[in-house]
């Protein structure tokens, strides 16, 4: 299973959901890599707000922001390697970058009963139980 890093632009916390107006960029990501992380994939996140050094002492990441600048982030590396840049991935894609299967999709059950299922009282006419909400 390869190792995934994420280099972040400099945000308040570590992920990105926090303060009144969350980017629902940040919320979908972390739901990814939160996922990922139970699937086994090993990924490591760094913010360029707490962790400048990590980006200074890596000279791929180094090289990214010296051409492309901070506003190019996020840089997502695989074993090291440039495997995406400018946008987070894809719960697909993050699978596809670790080399694992990702789970099928779960839909949720289907209710058999409403508004007007079985929950209604027997007491009621039969014109009041085809009317419904």
């Amino acid at each position: 299973m390869n190792t995934i890093e994420v280099f972040d632009p400099a945000m308040c916390c570590s992920t990105g959901v926090c303060g009144p107006d969350v980017d629902q960029k940040f919320v979908d990501f972390a739901a990814n890599v939160d996922w990922g992380t139970g699937q086994g994939i090993k990924i490591q996140r760094y913010n360029l707000g707490q962790q400048p050094m990590e980006f200074a002492n890596n000279p791929t990441v180094k090289s990214f922001l010296e051409r492309s600048g901070a506003d190019a982030l996020p840089l997502i590396l695989v074993e090291g390697e440039i495997a995406l840049a400018g946008r987070y991935p894809t719960r697909d894609e993050l699978a596809r970058l670790a080399g694992v299967t990702p789970a099928p999709a779960v839909s949720a059950p289907k209710q058999s009963s409403g508004c007007c299922g079985s929950s209604q009282s027997s007491s009621q006419s039969s014109s009041q139980k085809s009317s419904c909400c």
